[in-house]
């Protein structure tokens, strides 16, 4: 997959990156115009914003559509191996040929104006969703939500929070007050507005928003996890459904807001059987995903199991390490240098037994001696690593152990790629 057409185009887009950036739709605004405004022709759209669980939460979505028989075209960031992932259409990656065409056409039509690469790459995918009828878009947000480059449909079928914590406090603050505002200023008028349980005053923050934006918050509908599956209610009634697909006690979470946001819409019909098949068919990579079967996997000892998840924030990691809260645990770790590598690790304190700490290649993040310093700084039993492999090659000998390659999207991707899991 080196050196194929859209690669060399998305490395040109990426030079037209505004010096400064004015936080507005404005560039978006411009460039949608000069292609006959896709935004306005597309299918039904359920927006997706929050912090953690929105890719989970659209493969929900998705997978619960899908099992209806509906066809669905999918846009999500960022991705793990190809760009191509980011885009789906009628269920299928974006095929090379006309990613190249929809990147060339937004290239032309820009002609070489400054704009942001996530502006430019999602103008594309709004030309390929005009271009090509399906029943509904899954549109998750890139950053934020309030001028994300998504944020220009004015009429979604569906709004959608999942769980906010702190993440991006570089572009979005540290108040998590004010991320909540960001995110939930994908608001609109007369649609409805479904959020994942928050903390009470990011509950206020989002209830403050709709209201002021004229939407319909959600609120009536809960879960109960049995030992089986859950429970999911509403004001249409009960339902039991089987433990998700998704690995991690959070799955469940995620799962129960899909099933909210379909059940509190008057556009699709979905049914239990849909939701019950949809939840336990739902795939979605490097998010708590079991490799033990990789190449990676063979360098263990049976009994042992690997997994690889690519949460990059605190409540990432503890939601993960709750996932595992009877097992002692060895991590390979890398983060990119601006996240919170101590807030991350410190999620896993009591649990880890090991800690491997590597520097991510090609990419800004933490050298291996500085996670490191911040895992000993926390008394984590640590040691540097040069690779994943070489990790994985130290921990061969010991038996029955579970071990994590975590903390970033990045290492994840590389990891799928390097073990022939290459996301489809």
């Amino acid at each position: 997959m080196n050196n194929i057409t859209s690669d060399k185009i998305l490395k040109r887009l990426l030079k037209l990156h505004p010096k400064t950036i004015d936080l507005s739709l404005g560039r978006m605004q411009d460039i949608l115009n000069k292609l006959g405004n896709p935004e306005k022709k597309l299918p039904p759209v359920i927006h997706v914003a929050g912090t953690n669980g929105k890719g989970s939460t659209t493969a929900y979505l998705r997978s619960i559509l899908e099992s209806a028989n509906l066809s669905i075209h999918v846009y999500t960031s960022p991705h793990l191996v190809r760009f191509a992932e980011r885009i789906r259409l009628n269920g299928k990656i974006i095929s090379e040929n006309y990613l190249e065409e929809v990147l060339e056409a937004c290239e032309e039509i820009n002609a070489g104006e400054p704009i942001t690469y996530f502006e430019i790459t999602t103008a594309a995918a709004f030309k390929a969703f005009a271009d090509n009828s399906a029943d509904v878009l899954i549109l998750e947000v890139g950053l934020g939500g309030r001028f994300d480059a998504t944020n220009v449909v004015d009429q979604p079928l569906s709004t959608v929070i999942t769980p906010v914590s702190l993440d991006h406090e570089y572009f979005l603050g540290n108040n998590l007050l004010s991320i909540a505002y960001e995110k939930a200023s994908i608001a609109k008028t007369n649609t409805p507005l479904l959020s994942a349980k928050q903390q009470p005053a990011v509950n206020k923050v989002i209830h403050e928003v709709v209201t002021s934006k004229g939407g319909k918050l959600i609120t009536e509908w809960d879960y109960q996890i049995k030992s089986n599956g859950f429970t999911y209610s509403d004001s249409q009634g009960s339902l039991d459904l089987p433990i998700p697909n998704l690995h991690g006690t959070h799955q469940v979470s995620n799962a129960a807001l899909a099933i909210a946001v379909l059940r509190h819409q008057d556009k699709i019909l979905i049914n239990e059987e849909h939701l019950a098949k949809g939840i336990t068919n739902a795939k979605w990579p490097a998010r708590m995903q079991n490799i033990t079967n990789s190449r990676f996997g063979k360098l263990l000892n049976n009994g042992s199991e690997l997994w690889l998840d690519g949460g990059h924030n605190p409540a990432a990691g503890q939601v993960v390490a709750d996932s595992f809260k009877d097992r002692k645990l060895i991590l390979i770790c890398g983060m990119m240098e601006n996240k919170d590598a101590s807030g991350y690790i410190q999620a896993f304190k009591k649990r880890i037994s090991k800690f491997y700490g590597l520097q991510i290649d090609g990419e800004a993040s933490h050298s291996a001696a500085n996670i490191i310093k911040i895992a000993r700084s926390l008394k984590v039993n640590s040691a540097a690593t040069n690779s994943v492999e070489e990790a994985l090659v130290k921990i061969g000998n010991k038996h029955e152990v579970t071990v994590i390659i975590c903390g970033s999207l990045y290492l994840a991707g590389q990891v799928l790629a390097d073990n022939a899991l290459i996301p489809d």
